[in-house]
């Protein structure tokens, strides 16, 4: 058995390029369909080996979790230990939150993969792989099975059944959020029209540009984009900037929200908006993200 008195995890940021939403289900789950890609920005997690299971959160936006008293990365672990029958289920968690609380762009959920993902490898969990760590990951939340593996993904059911897409370019995107967070319960209890599902998943297109993602996303929506806009105005205010930077090809909400995205037609035109953005608004959290492959 190997030892590991240290591991670090990297917790990286969902963006979904569209979200539609279908039916209610019997479960009270809304029926979905997405893409998920994942950027080269988010949040990282520290793991030490120790006697008992702790967690402290540091990082920029660690004050949005202080209030939190069973984190989502905690439950992870422990869902972990129950379903591995592992005995000595102790850590020293560090989580650094670099990404805005209640956001969109599942930082919630991108970090209690990653704790699965950290703790397999603490532990030595050698039979613990992607397939068994997604069915606890399931147990977690709709989001977090996607998040396990980091990549590109088409999401369905309500959000927990994963298969994996064609590679996306490696865009670089700009990501802005007004600083308000928006829990996901009232945005789905607001929702007042619904794209359905059943998009063909073979069309996904792979492009040396931009271009041909953007004629593709065309096509799709987020269905939780105008309730979101309801209930917080704001979220319109991100979308008209990103819209309005010279080469600007594509701005939607992500998730729930509040985090919006935008394409432009290359690198240079999207550091230029994001410079942009964040002069006009400092008081927002802007940034630019390289899609990963």
């Amino acid at each position: 058995m190997t030892v590991r008195s240290r591991i670090e995890a990297f917790a990286p940021a969902k963006i979904n390029l569209f979200l539609h939403v279908g039916d209610t289900r019997a479960d009270g789950y809304h029926e979905l369909e997405s893409i998920a890609a994942f950027v080269d920005i988010g949040d990282k997690l520290i793991f030490e080996r120790a006697d008992t299971l702790s967690l402290t959160i540091e990082g920029p936006f660690a004050q949005g979790l202080a209030a939190e008293s069973d984190n989502l990365v905690l439950r992870a672990a422990r869902a972990l230990a129950e379903y591995a029958e592992h005995d000595n289920p102790g850590a020293k968690i560090t989580l650094i939150k670099n990404l805005p609380v209640a956001s969109g762009i599942g930082g919630g959920s991108a970090d209690a993969a990653a704790a699965l993902r950290g703790l397999v490898r603490l532990w030595d969990l050698v039979d613990m792989g992607p397939n068994k760590a997604r069915d606890v990951a399931e147990t977690l939340g709709s989001d977090v099975p996607v998040c396990v593996e980091s990549r590109t993904a088409w999401m369905h059911g309500r959000g927990e059944i994963v298969t994996f897409a064609r590679r996306l370019p490696p865009m670089l995107i700009v990501l802005v959020n007004p600083r308000v967070a928006v829990p996901t319960g009232p945005v789905f209890a607001a929702l007042k029209t619904r794209s359905g599902v059943g998009m063909q998943q073979d069309r996904i297109p792979y492009d040396p540009n931009v271009w041909g993602v953007t004629d593709y996303l065309a096509a799709t929506a987020n269905d939780l984009e105008a309730p979101a806009l309801a209930i917080a105005p704001v979220i319109g205010e991100a979308l008209a900037a990103l819209r309005a930077q010279p080469d600007a090809m594509l701005a939607r909400m992500s998730g729930s929200g509040a985090t919006c995205f935008g394409f432009y037609k290359d690198d240079e035109a999207a550091r230029f908006a994001a410079d942009a953005i964040a002069a006009a608004h400092p008081g927002w959290w802007v940034q630019t993200a390289r899609v990963m492959n």
